[in-house]
């Protein structure tokens, strides 16, 4: 089963973000600011990390910045969970080490495809090279398919 850890200062946030992932059958856990969500991530050990920006303690930044110093876990998705929506917040953010960015409010259909697109690639690093992912076929097989 697939862990998720949400680390938001808000309660509505994070009980919104709570319900649309156990929806989707994730398990979750929550930390309430930076210095627990870096406890959570040693303690849980998450496939996935929804950050707040602005939180107590520690923000978002000093967060990833500490996930990515450690390699144990410098490979965690994470992805930022923010108000900052203006131009360029998306870019800085992603700059910033952080492997993927959702505006609040939180659309559930954007979640699940930045959720999605994550963890796939996460699955693609698990498959030895030569071999296809499952589901997948060879790309011969694929092309004949295509009619190409």
């Amino acid at each position: 089963m697939i862990k998720i850890l949400i680390a938001e200062d808000n309660a509505v946030n994070r009980e919104l973000l709570c319900e649309l992932l156990k929806l989707r059958g994730y398990t979750v856990s929550e930390a309430c600011d930076g210095e627990e969500a870096l406890r959570m991530v040693e303690q849980s050990q998450p496939d996935i990390l929804l950050l707040d920006i602005g939180m107590p303690l520690l923000d978002g930044f000093a967060v990833v910045r500490q996930i990515r110093e450690n390699p144990r876990w410098a490979s965690l998705p994470v992805v930022a969970v923010t108000a900052y929506a203006m131009q360029g917040d998306r870019e800085r953010i992603l700059d910033s080490k952080f492997d993927g960015y959702l505006s609040k409010p939180v659309n559930a259909r954007a979640l699940a495809e930045e959720l999605e697109r994550l963890l796939g690639k996460r699955e693609d690093r698990c498959v030895p090279p030569n071999q296809p992912h499952e589901g997948q076929t060879s790309g011969k097989t694929q092309a004949a398919g295509n009619g190409k």
